[in-house]
């Protein structure tokens, strides 16, 4: 973002003197805050300099809410430095509400994921993975997005019987989460008896044909999900709680996620609905791989369904978005350069504002 952006720096430590050295050399004229990082000193700071503060695309998951519930006090007094709370769906608007945000200061403008998830793709990184790694309709293409541990040994064994079963010759490439675990994922390929290419690696003769691909960059993998006949989307399986499903989901690819998905309730349902996404029921850790080998399999086999989800799975994408211009609605007087907003002003207000 350093061409996007004035300053890049970590987020304060929730210390007194340290919010107020942030905003005493920043001077914000207003913060916006994504989904859940409500701080309350930073709160508290802002509110008395008369700051407003927005949540964008608030989000409290089920098990957030019930500790929230605990010191339900301490979260009403907390919520009090919020100017506006602009919540991906209903279940999170009725939360925030019952820890005490008036909801006057709630809306509902829609999930901004829906509108992020069209980004546009880097085709040319598209086209080189294409090429150097052979990726074509020959052999089909799982991508195994944002893993956490098992889940790339789930989806390493998941291959093998899927190749060993139908004596067919299905590709895979694995995208870790987290960069520190590139490694780990790196010896356990080794150790799989699968032929395997690193991203990061030398070009070699062997990429074309190889059984699984690491992607071991940060920043590539939206890039991969147009090459991609079915993607499983990691953090589902190992209790993370999901990961974001619209990237592939947009882009028409086959989706598949685990049981744990509590991060992204309302995507995932939006999709179950349409019929866009399977999602795996919970079991023993060692069916795992088995049942996940069996789905992939059935998929493979019937092209028609495979393309029938993707095709689903765009028109939810579609008929979700615009939930951006809603939000940037709400937020003009705020961000206004002439309006000075009380950050205890109603909702309704700056709605007025905006819409004059």
């Amino acid at each position: 973002f350093a061409d996007d952006a004035a300053l890049v720096f970590y987020f304060p430590i929730d210390l007194a003197w340290v919010v107020r050295r942030v905003l005493r050399i920043v001077q914000p004229s207003a913060v916006l805050i994504m989904e859940t990082e409500l701080w309350p000193r930073l709160l508290r700071e802002c509110r008395a300099r008369a700051i407003p503060v927005a949540l964008l695309n608030g989000r409290i998951s089920e098990t957030s809410f019930r500790r929230y519930q605990l010191i339900r006090p301490f979260m009403r007094r907390m919520l009090e430095g919020l100017t506006i709370a602009l919540m991906q769906s209903e279940k999170d608007a009725a939360r925030i509400r019952d820890l005490g945000l008036p909801g006057g200061r709630i809306a509902l403008p829609g999930n901004l994921k829906f509108d992020s998830a069209e980004t546009a793709i880097d085709e040319r990184v598209t086209a080189e993975l294409r090429e150097r790694f052979g990726f074509d309709d020959t052999r089909p293409l799982i991508v195994a997005a944002s893993t956490h541990a098992p889940e790339e040994r789930i989806t390493i064994e998941a291959l093998k019987q899927i190749n060993s079963d139908r004596g067919s010759r299905t590709r895979l490439l694995i995208a870790p989460r987290h960069p520190e675990r590139f490694g780990e994922v790196a010896s356990l390929l080794e150790d799989s008896g699968l032929t395997w290419s690193r991203r990061s690696g030398a070009r070699s003769e062997h990429d074309p044909g190889c059984d699984v691909v690491l992607l071991d960059t940060v920043g590539e993998l939206r890039a991969v999900y147009p090459l991609a006949q079915i993607v499983f989307v990691g953090g589902s399986i190992a209790p993370h709680g999901g990961h974001n499903l619209l990237e592939p989901a947009a882009n028409g690819a086959c989706v598949i996620t685990g049981p744990h998905t509590e991060n992204f309730a309302a995507i995932t349902k939006a999709l179950l609905n349409e019929g866009a996404l399977i999602q795996l029921p919970e079991v023993s850790a060692s069916e795992t791989s088995t049942q996940l080998a069996s789905v992939i399999s059935e998929l493979i086999s019937d092209k028609a369904r495979r393309s029938e989800m993707g095709m689903r799975a765009m028109e939810v994408c579609r008929q979700n978005a615009g939930a951006t211009e809603r939000t940037m609605k709400i937020l003009s007087p705020i961000l206004s350069r002439t309006t000075k907003v009380d950050p205890s002003i109603s909702l309704s207000a700056l709605s007025v504002t905006a819409a004059k």
